[in-house]
């Protein structure tokens, strides 16, 4: 079965943008973290380079962990049909199923990251006034970025529409009838 459309985001045209997305998210969080919290501290630490470092690392594998747990909560799919990996050479981690879902548990899907790997981090760092867990989760928002253009894009689409996830890249196959992912 063919599907009715695809989205696709093109990483190479999408980067750059991305990048710019990173860049005002961290510089807005630093003037709010100035203005709310405290003074920004601009000190270097071999510790706070380390934790930097460490913190996004285990976000980044923590968002895609949480599109695997979205699939299994929103998506109801089950847990064989899951997949988690990284592609070093396309500098991007992954987390799919091969189940497909209907359009509007695949934007739940989608978002589910968004609010545990930037938004708690982000307000946990306010609240215990950790400059570094701010950014960090600055960079985790600018993160999802990729998820929201996927999220936009799927608010175009009938909320009954079947989503099948691409194994390899970043892609979303719409169909009309649900597709049987065996074809």
């Amino acid at each position: 079965m063919q599907p009715s459309s695809i989205i696709e985001l093109k990483l190479e045209e999408i980067a750059p943008k991305m990048l710019w997305i990173n860049i005002w998210l961290l510089v807005a969080f630093a003037a709010a973290y100035h203005l709310f919290v405290e003074p920004l501290a601009y000190g270097f630490s071999l510790w706070g380079i380390v934790y930097f470092i460490v913190g996004y690392i285990v976000l980044i594998i923590l968002h895609e962990l949480f599109h695997l747990i979205g699939f299994v909560i929103f998506g109801k799919v089950p847990v064989s049909s899951l997949t988690y990996g990284m592609e070093l050479s396309k500098g991007y981690a992954y987390a799919t199923s091969s189940a497909p879902l209907q359009n509007k548990r695949m934007r739940k899907v989608l978002l589910l990251p968004f609010w545990t790997t930037a938004v708690i981090p982000t307000i946990i760092g306010f609240w215990i006034q950790d400059q570094v867990l701010v950014l960090l989760g600055a960079m985790l928002a600018a993160g999802a970025a990729g998820d929201f253009l996927m999220y936009g894009k799927l608010r175009k689409e009938k909320n009954e529409a079947w989503i099948l996830d691409d194994p390899s890249q970043p892609r979303l196959h719409v169909y009309d009838e649900y597709p049987n992912p065996e074809e």
